[in-house]
């Protein structure tokens, strides 16, 4: 602490006498510079649309699908409005859950196994939803609605573990991006839905389509590598 009195420092008084344009500033790109550079690297390596690839099927088989359809297709079966969701709350509930959970087991698993897993038990489930939706509530689908809440942003540890180890520091900055192909993913999964609904008077092809899906994000997650420098990765299969 400076006595009261004391003389400021020589150095101090030449930089407040510097008028506010001839202080010294750091040159360098803003935020967007950065992430159209981040963009701009990354999209030379087959990695990044791979991790593309699958953060969209998660979106349109998240936000886009249960989150806007299953209310509606619940209905369909007889459920009333506000119980349906109530079910939907709990899958926000066990999100919770799931996203810390799946955190601790990045830091001790391969993403690539936990990404392809995370995909295809979705799916499965996806698969057997026509099954389970009744105009009550069943403990086979409160069991449902637990388990793809566990699942449900699971996906985004092991994503982002995956954009660090492939793209490094700029990682975070990739991930943006890549969290980007989850809305448009989301955003045709809720149209394609509701259109197959309108179609056809049920939400089958629209369960049956997305599990399908899954399967492809599973597959695409258990043969990605983030080996080599950015752009030159490729795909491996896992051991």
């Amino acid at each position: 602490m400076k006595a009261y009195g004391a003389e400021e420092p020589a150095h101090e008084e030449k930089v407040s006498a510097l008028e506010p344009d001839q202080i010294p500033t750091v040159a360098g790109p803003g935020a967007a510079g950065v992430a159209i550079n981040a963009l701009r690297q990354a999209s030379h390596s087959r990695t990044f649309w791979a991790l593309m690839a699958g953060f969209a099927i998660c979106g349109a088989t998240t936000n886009g699908l249960i989150g806007t359809h299953f209310v509606p297709a619940a209905h369909d079966h007889g459920m009333g409005a506000t119980t349906a969701a109530s079910l939907l709350a709990i899958v926000g509930i066990f999100d919770i859950v799931g996203t810390i959970g799946s955190g601790w087991l990045t830091d001790r698993y391969d993403p690539r196994l936990l990404l392809g897993f995370y995909y295809f038990f979705r799916g499965v489930g996806l698969a057997l939803l026509p099954l389970l939706l009744a105009d009550a509530v069943q403990p086979s689908i409160i069991a449902f609605v637990v388990i793809y809440g566990l699942d449900w942003v699971a996906t985004v540890p092991p994503t982002i573990a995956l954009c660090r180890e492939a793209f490094g520091a700029t990682g975070i900055v990739v991930f943006g991006w890549v969290f980007a192909s989850h809305q448009v993913g989301a955003a045709i999964a809720s149209v394609a839905a509701g259109f197959a609904r309108d179609q056809t008077g049920t939400y089958t092809a629209a369960w049956f389509s997305a599990a399908l899906l899954c399967v492809v994000a599973a597959v695409i997650s258990f043969r990605v590598s983030t080996d080599g420098e950015s752009g030159t990765t490729s795909y491996r299969t896992p051991a």
